[in-house]
């Protein structure tokens, strides 16, 4: 996917293009109404922001973890047919410039339709909304659609509300409103490699930023291969202070050159993290899981 950092360097070429705007933190069934709205042109982009901009105006009220991280979304972008991604560095600078600056800037790019969801604000003080931007693209020659927030049993479809689902276990109600399977995306990275000595290779997965289910073994697709994954301390090894993802996959195996870059979606859980009297009473549950994973 090619990328640009700011409208500046933006430049359809001879080509037409559409432009979806937001945050599009997980990339939700709501984002991906913004960004049907867009289609229609020769190639379609986003336009996001990095880092999420409630951090710098609000950081005390912003999520602990995100949906997805930057190299994750542009993952899920480009499995659902956008083509580029510009990407705003939000500042409080860029926060306070005046709404209409920003909006000449978009239609200065050529682009030829805009969307955004109904809530969508902008510019110093919030005085930019899909309604002004509506306004103005008429004037200069852009379509611009509003959209519409998409619900799901009668409550809209959010990024907070995932997060809700997530912490509940409640994995069907995330996938329900992502259209998919929630997943986290990183980099595999060195562990203690006790995995081998006891028959289960794992990868250990290092997820920067994004919010990894609560404690547990679960049911999970790696690349696309079925395996299983543990989260948590590891108490019977070591009872680590800090949290981790470890993931077996049940065929084509774990490159060993690390940094393979992994996308892990959760399918099922199975049980809770436990701690065991002996590696072989973990390596019995850990064939346990394995095979109630291959059924799933």
């Amino acid at each position: 996917m090619q990328v640009f950092n700011g409208l500046r360097d933006l430049s359809g070429g001879d080509l037409t293009f559409g432009l979806a705007l937001g945050v599009f933190d997980g990339v939700h069934l709501g984002h991906q109404a913004v960004l049907d709205a867009a289609r229609g042109e020769d190639r379609l982009g986003v336009l996001t922001f990095e880092p999420h901009p409630v951090k710098v105006l609000a950081p005390d009220r912003a999520p602990r973890r995100i949906l997805s991280n930057l190299e994750h979304k542009k993952r899920i972008l480009s499995s659902l047919g956008v083509d580029f991604l510009v990407v705003i560095n939000f500042t409080r600078n860029f926060a306070n410039q005046e709404a209409r600056r920003f909006a000449d800037e978009l239609f200065a790019t050529g682009v030829r339709k805009l969307s955004a969801g109904d809530d969508w604000t902008f510019g110093r003080g919030r005085e930019g909304n899909i309604e002004r931007l509506r306004e103005w693209g008429n004037e200069a020659g852009v379509e611009v659609a509003k959209v519409r927030a998409v619900t799901l049993k009668g409550e809209r479809i959010s990024s907070t509300r995932i997060r809700q689902c997530l912490q509940e276990e409640d994995l069907d109600g995330a996938a329900d409103r992502l259209g998919r399977p929630y997943s986290v995306f990183g980099e595999v990275v060195k562990g203690r490699q006790l995995g081998r000595t006891i028959g289960f290779p794992t990868a250990n997965v290092a997820v920067s930023g994004e919010q990894l289910p609560p404690n547990g073994v679960y049911v999970v697709e790696g690349n696309g291969i079925r395996g299983v994954a543990n989260i948590g301390t590891r108490p019977t090894i070591e009872n680590s202070s800090r949290r981790s993802l470890e993931v077996h996959l049940f065929s084509g195996g774990i490159p060993m050159d690390y940094g393979w870059k992994m996308e892990v979606s959760f399918l099922k859980k199975i049980r809770d993290e436990q701690k065991f009297d002996s590696l072989d009473e973990l390596k019995k549950q850990i064939g346990k899981d394995a095979q109630e994973a291959k059924l799933a």
